[in-house]
């Protein structure tokens, strides 16, 4: 078994048809960029009524027909928020208490802290957060149930050294599950990452699941200069 063994995210999303929420972060094989991906999938037609939406600091979810939303608990947020730290990425409203707390000086282990697990038993959804930082190095963190009655926190934090052509993929979700979603186990995986903005993120949005796909965002930001190209998909548009 190896163990440093380097998936292929396109391959991963292509066998999974749902990992519900994911993010990847991680540097180009030149070592000349870091990227950030973020990625919604849904089963409800309120959860999949949504778009990715351009902000001057990153982006938000936003009802894609505002008559057809139910309930904005959980699926209202902002994905992705730019902070003097770097770059935050996270599945729900965690990442404004991470912004919050880096622009008080705190750290983000501490943000997050004070978060759990989303109140959606009996799945109890994993929080799952990434902080890219300007040099290439990144965060990660899962907060997810300690059983299957939500009765605890379990928060696991992670630290990567930027390492070209290696990424970490965090997803909320072993796979599909009826009545209840299996939630993610183990450690961030571990991925390779595409030179190519363009190439990889066309791929990674034909791997995911036609159906229950949603929405992908994907940045890469030269980390000389600071400047970044992203791509956003939307299936509602």
């Amino acid at each position: 078994m190896n163990v440093y063994e380097v998936g292929r995210l396109t391959k991963m999303l292509a066998e999974n048809d749902y990992p519900g929420r994911g993010i990847v972060l991680g540097i180009t094989p030149d070592g000349k960029k870091s990227v950030a991906i973020y990625f919604i999938m849904g089963r409800s037609v309120n959860s999949r009524n949504r778009v990715f939406v351009e902000e001057p600091d990153g982006i938000r979810t936003q009802a894609h027909d505002p008559k057809l939303m139910q309930d904005p608990h959980l699926i209202i947020y902002h994905p992705v928020r730019e902070t003097g730290s770097g770059l935050i990425v996270t599945n729900g409203d965690q990442t404004d208490t991470i912004r919050d707390f880096l622009g008080r000086g705190e750290s983000w282990e501490a943000a997050l802290r004070t978060r759990c697990f989303e109140d959606d038993g009996p799945n109890w959804t994993p929080r799952i957060s990434g902080l890219l930082a300007k040099d290439g190095s990144y965060k990660m963190s899962i907060l997810k149930a300690s059983d299957a009655y939500g009765t605890g926190c379990v928060r696991n934090f992670y630290e990567y050294p930027a390492i070209p052509g290696l990424g970490h993929f965090l997803h909320t979700y072993v796979c599909n599950g009826t009545p209840v979603i299996p939630s993610i186990m183990g450690e961030p995986e571990r991925v390779s990452i595409g030179n190519d903005i363009n190439m990889f993120a066309d791929i990674l949005w034909d791997q995911l699941n036609d159906e229950n796909k949603i929405s992908l965002f994907v940045r890469y930001t030269d980390l000389q200069s600071g400047e970044y190209e992203q791509r956003i998909f939307n299936k509602n548009e």
